[in-house]
C-alpha cells in the first residue's frame, strides 16, 4: 500500500510503498476512502502538541472513513464490505489514516451513516466524540436546558450545537457576525461576542441567571468567561482546551461544576476505546435522522495535495478539511 509519512517536525508528506498491514485479533483492516484533517493533526505534525505525542517518522491522520477489507480474530461487529468511520490512529505511535489501508482497533469504529458521504463522515469522529463526551457524558444534557457553545461555527462547536439541539436544549453560540447564519442553520441563536459583553448577553438571554451548560472550545479567557456565565448550583462548564492556569473562584462562588474533555485518552492509553465506537454509533443514528451533518470546506484534496490541506487547516479555514483517496 501507499502511505504518506512525515519524518521530522514540520516535514513534508513523503509517499512510501510498504506491505499491506494485516488485521490482528480485535482489529479491522480498512481501505481508507477519506481522511479528515483537524487542527490537532497540524499541531502533531509541527511537534507542538505536548499532550498528543506521535513519534516521527509517522503516518498522521486521526479521522477516517472507509470500507472493511478484512477482520481479525474475535471481531464480530464488522465484516468485509462494511462502510465504517472512526478515529483510528494518528497519535501515540498508532498508524494514522493518511494511507491506503489501516488496521484499526474495532472498538474505535462504527458503521457509517447511510445519509452521509465518505467525505462527510471523515470530518466527524474527533469533533463528534469531543462534543459528545462533554455534553452527554459529563454534563448529562437534557431537553429544556439553556446551552452556550463558544465558537459555535468551529470544528467542535458546530457539532456541539447540533448535538445539543438534537437533545432538545435551547442552544446559543458565540460567533463573529459573518458566521451567524451558520449556527442559525444548525439550530442555535448566535451571540455576537464582539458587540456584546458577557454581562450583556447573560442579561439578554438568561435574565442574568446564567446558562445550564457552557462548552468552551477556545480556551484562555473564554474559559474564564465560561466560569462566570454558568447558572448557580446546577450549572456545568466544559472545556476541550482547558490547558492553561485559571482561577476557579468565579465557578466556586456559583457552586457550579467543571469538567475537562480529553478525547485522545482511549487512543493513547488503550482504556475506554469501546465507548468511542458507541458514541459514533449514536452519532450515526443522529445523522441518519437528519440531525447531524458536518460543515465542510469548499476545497477538495487528494493524496497529492495533503500539504495544502494541512496549510488550509493551519490558517483557520471555515469548514472541515478532508483528503479523499
Amino acid at each position: 500500500m501507499k502511505m504518506y509519512t512525515v519524518e521530522q517536525p514540520g516535514g513534508d508528506f513523503i509517499e512510501t510503498v510498504v506491505p499491506d498491514p494485516v488485521a490482528k485479533a480485535g482489529e479491522v483492516l480498512v481501505r481508507v476512502r477519506a481522511s479528515g484533517v483537524n487542527p490537532l493533526d497540524t499541531k502533531i505534525r509541527a511537534g507542538l502538541a505536548a499532550h498528543a505525542k506521535h513519534p516521527l517518522p509517522a503516518v498522521l491522520g486521526l479521522d477516517l472513513a472507509g470500507v472493511v477489507e478484512a477482520v481479525g480474530d474475535g471481531v464480530t461487529a464488522f465484516k468485509p464490505g462494511d462502510e465504517v468511520f472512526g478515529m483510528g490512529g494518528g497519535v501515540g505511535g498508532l498508524q494514522g489514516s493518511l494511507a491506503e489501508l489501516i488496521a484499526a482497533d474495532a472498538n474505535l469504529l462504527a458503521h457509517k451513516p447511510k445519509t452521509l458521504s465518505m467525505r462527510e463522515v471523515a470530518a466527524l469522529p474527533l469533533s463528534t466524540i469531543t462534543a459528545w463526551e462533554g455534553l452527554v457524558d459529563r454534563a448529562a444534557i437534557h431537553a429544556g436546558q439553556k446551552v452556550l457553545i463558544h465558537a459555535g461555527a468551529g470544528g467542535v462547536g458546530h457539532i456541539a450545537v447540533q448535538i445539543a439541539h438534537a437533545f432538545g436544549a435551547q442552544v446559543f453560540a458565540t460567533v463573529s457576525p459573518d458566521k451567524a447564519e451558520i449556527v442559525k442553520r444548525f439550530g442555535a441563536t448566535p451571540i455576537n461576542y464582539k458587540a456584546l459583553s458577557l454581562e450583556e448577553y447573560l442579561a439578554q438571554y438568561t435574565g442574568g441567571a446564567g446558562f445550564d451548560i457552557v462548552y468552551d472550545t477556545v480556551g484562555g479567557k473564554t474559559l474564564d468567561d465560561s466560569f462566570a456565565s454558568v447558572r448557580r448550583y446546577t450549572g456545568h462548564v466544559l472545556s476541550c482546551l482547558g490547558w492553561g492556569s485559571h482561577s476557579l473562584a468565579p465557578l466556586s462562588f456559583r457552586g457550579a461544576t467543571y469538567s475537562g474533555v480529553f478525547t485522545l485518552l482511549p487512543l493513547i492509553t488503550g482504556q475506554g476505546r469501546a465507548h468511542h465506537g458507541e458514541i459514533l454509533a449514536s452519532a450515526a443514528n443522529l445523522a441518519n435522522e437528519g440531525k447531524l451533518t458536518p460543515l465542510l470546506s469548499t476545497e477538495h484534496f487528494d493524496p497529492s495535495t495533503i500539504s495544502q490541506a494541512h496549510a488550509l487547516v493551519a490558517s483557520s479555514s471555515l469548514g472541515k478539511v478532508v483528503v479523499e483517496f
